[in-house]
């Protein structure tokens, strides 16, 4: 029986463990949080071989490592796993390597956008009467639906470059990368390897394949040479498989599509829409079944999200904008200068490179959390600005000072870890604050 360690009880661990004992093999789970702080330790003790508190060299008696995203390839005991030849996989490859060979699957990964695009895929599949899942960095684990049977048609699936990292036959029909910007270079050694880890999606594909890549991405084109499967391009620049004129979106120079009724706004989810199309063009679904996709997609929550309007003044929570290029996205969603709340816990970014952008599209930056004073010193002296203690006082201080017509918006720049769980748990108390100030007013 082989044996499979897995690190990490989280969502893709437990289902990765879950998974492999119904196939028949010898599952031990470790984790290094105290067994006080893993919920329903009794029952996953009942069920599996366990350990808390650490990872300890019985995870090298594995023939197999799954590990969780967030554990890096250099923890010293995988480093020992590499010189025993114990493989170290992620859950997707493990996923990839159990599936039935009918499940198709369309993989999308870049800096931003992910989710959103992921999401619209899933959608218009659906909206076709197409079978599919939508797993992965997103809602459920890939591996925690019956994947090994022939129950479903397509899996579409939200990759991360950490989950990347740790893929090796991983080989989707479809894969589209989005967009390469700064992100996680608190875990990369240089932009370089970080796109070069994206590029891994592609690595196993062939001509039988199809590959989506944004014609405006300047690391899309220094590393396209890498690619074997055939290549769609999206644009919002340029002429190419689907492109934007005037106000609609035209496809393989033929179908057209007015954008003015998408249910998504904002020039970064006009590119998502494109990817998204190509991505379920080897579908043959009909333009008409494409376009009422499009107008009944509901955008996901905090991203670009309405909140609120209070005396004239709009809230929306982008607290989804963890790097600073989906800080450039966002504030070029609105066709005025808004008051915008950022900061956080930092990954290794320049935030000098927001400059020309806060200048044409904010009329205050209001800066809290670890990263406030970094980025107060990055940002040009022209720009108003100002450190705050919280994101409550940020928030007061820009309902103070609003005025009828102007828009108050939560793009960070930064992920949510200086004192939340997540961007969710960030975004959800945002739009917690902005309903008591709605609250006071009434």
């Amino acid at each position: 029986m082989q044996k499979i360690a897995i690190l990490g009880m989280a969502r893709s661990g437990l289902a990765a463990a879950a998974k492999a004992v119904s196939l028949g093999f010898d599952v031990f789970l470790s984790d290094r949080k105290p067994r006080s702080e893993i919920t329903d330790a009794a029952a996953l003790e009942a069920y599996y071989q366990c350990e808390f508190g650490g990872h300890t060299s019985r995870i090298l008696d594995a023939d197999t490592i799954i590990i969780s995203p967030g554990i890096s390839r250099k923890l010293p005991l995988l480093l020992k796993a590499a010189d025993r030849n114990i493989e170290v996989i992620s859950e997707i490859e493990f996923g990839f390597r159990i599936k039935s060979p009918t499940l198709k699957l369309i993989a999308v990964t870049g800096s931003n956008g992910k989710s959103t695009t992921v999401s619209l895929i899933h959608h218009l599949l659906a909206t076709a009467g197409i079978n599919s899942i939508l797993a992965g960095n997103i809602g459920d684990a890939f591996t925690s639906f019956p994947i090994e049977t022939d129950s479903i048609d397509t899996a579409v699936l939200e990759i991360s470059s950490f989950q990347l990292e740790t893929c090796y036959q991983f080989k989707p029909e479809i894969a589209a990368l989005l967009n390469i910007s700064p992100d996680h270079l608190n875990r990369y050694s240089s932009m370089e390897d970080y796109a070069s880890t994206k590029f891994n999606i592609f690595m196993n594909q062939n001509d039988d394949d199809l590959a989506i890549l944004n014609a405006d991405d300047p690391w899309t084109h220094k590393l396209m040479r890498q690619i074997n499967s055939r290549k769609l391009y999206f644009s919002l620049k340029k002429h190419k498989d689907i492109y934007l004129k005037h106000n609609e979106m035209i496809v393989f120079g033929s179908e057209s599509f007015p954008i003015n009724n998408f249910s998504l706004k904002g020039p970064h989810n006009l590119a998502n829409i494109m990817a998204a199309i190509l991505a379920v063009s080897p579908y043959q679904i009909s333009p008409e079944i494409i376009r009422h996709g499009l107008e009944t997609f509901k955008p996901l929550p905090h991203r670009l999200e309405f909140v609120a309007e209070i005396n004239g003044i709009s809230f929306f929570n982008d607290s989804k904008a963890t790097n600073t290029d989906a800080v450039r996205y966002s504030v070029q969603s609105f066709t005025k200068p808004v008051r915008i709340i950022m900061g956080g816990a930092g990954k290794g970014e320049d935030y000098s490179i927001l400059n020309p952008y806060l200048k044409k599209f904010a009329r205050k930056v209001y800066l809290c959390g670890d990263t406030a004073v970094e980025m107060e010193a990055a940002f040009d002296p022209e720009i108003d600005k100002k450190v705050y203690c919280d994101l409550e006082d940020a928030l007061q201080k820009a309902f103070l000072e609003a005025e009828r017509g102007d828009i108050i918006l939560l793009a960070p720049g930064c992920t949510s870890f200086d004192r939340f769980s997540d961007y969710t748990e960030r975004g959800n108390y945002f739009k917690k604050l902005v309903r008591e100030l709605n609250d006071e007013k009434k």
